[in-house]
């Protein structure tokens, strides 16, 4: 099978580069790359250069239209059979294609969505943030798992289409906001078969600091409103919960002014959540500070995403 490679970049050339070198490194050879440049001030264009006797490799400038659009761009000009994207900001394992290609001989999917890994390179609050975007005391927790809840949705950091589902669905739809998770849920609609390949991970280095996370999560739980705006039955109870979680933060903080018996009832729970949260973390990544980074990332992204949910749920609300 031979696959085409979407990446939308946005002024990430040091991303790029070390994107591709693991591109590179891929036991399966059987790719084309396409960088499609969405209006960058820092060209990544001398990068793909030097890449050019190594892969299969295209570079394209466009105007700024987002990366829901830029992967719509590099979709209409692929070769492929198959078409992957992946985010700028992902290292790829070499074994991926050959992976991916094995399993969908074997389990034919029209589309497809596999994990994320962090790095051994990954800096401390890195791999806070990965722990928080994969823990299973968080909602990251629903991402990359063999056993979901419903229909496997597949994320454009590491997701793949047959050209059918291309040709069929349009691509995306909205640009930003949500995009992947619309675009997966009219996969499904239009009757195509969606999957996770578990070995088929990437490492996502993500934000590499806690405000940055904040702002991110934030954007996520907005992103989720957005999506009812065209699905309105795609936003469940699942998906209130960390705006529950972070209304619930609101009434412990003001406990302690009118009520200090029921904020120490009610401090045990948050305790054990994040003594919980502190222990899964500081043993599997065999560090205490880590740990305690994790339980912080994973209360940011708890109540970021509620926060940026209600948000964009009152903003529907007036509209």
């Amino acid at each position: 099978m031979f696959f085409s490679v979407i990446i939308p970049v946005y002024n990430r050339p040091q991303e790029v580069e070390e994107l591709l070198e693991s591109l590179a490194q891929q036991s399966y050879k059987n790719f084309e790359t396409l960088i499609i440049e969405d209006g960058s001030d820092e060209k990544c264009e001398h990068v793909v250069e030097e890449y050019s006797d190594r892969l299969d490799i295209s570079y394209y400038f466009k105007e700024n239209s987002g990366q829901g659009f830029s992967r719509n761009y590099g979709f209409k000009r692929a070769n492929g059979d198959y078409f992957i994207v992946f985010d700028s900001d992902c290292l790829i394992p070499s074994h991926y294609f050959e992976t991916v290609n094995k399993y969908l001989k074997e389990n034919p999917l029209d589309a497809y969505g596999g994990p994320d890994r962090e790095h051994p390179s990954f800096s401390p609050v890195q791999k806070a943030i990965s722990y928080a975007m994969t823990s299973p005391f968080t909602t990251g927790g629903i991402r990359g798992r063999k056993k979901h809840a419903g229909t496997f949705h597949p994320r454009s950091f590491n997701m793949g289409i047959s050209r059918e589902v291309f040709e069929q669905t349009g691509g995306y739809r909205i640009t930003r906001m949500g995009e992947d998770l619309e675009f997966s849920i009219r996969i499904i609609k239009h009757g195509f078969t969606t999957g996770l390949i578990p070995e088929a991970y990437v490492f996502h280095k993500r934000r590499t600091d806690l405000k940055q996370f904040f702002n991110q999560l934030h954007f996520f739980g907005r992103a989720r409103i957005n999506i009812s705006r065209f699905h309105p039955s795609e936003v469940k109870f699942i998906h209130t919960l960390p705006a529950l979680f972070t209304l619930g933060m609101v009434f412990f903080a003001t406990l302690p002014f009118w009520n200090m018996p029921l904020f120490k009832l009610l401090l045990v729970p948050f305790l054990m959540l994040f003594a919980l949260i502190f222990g899964h973390a500081s043993l599997k990544n065999k560090s205490l500070s880590i740990g305690l980074l994790s339980a912080a990332a994973s209360f940011i992204q708890l109540t970021a995403y509620g926060i940026g949910f209600m948000s964009e749920w009152w903003k529907k609300l007036r509209e």
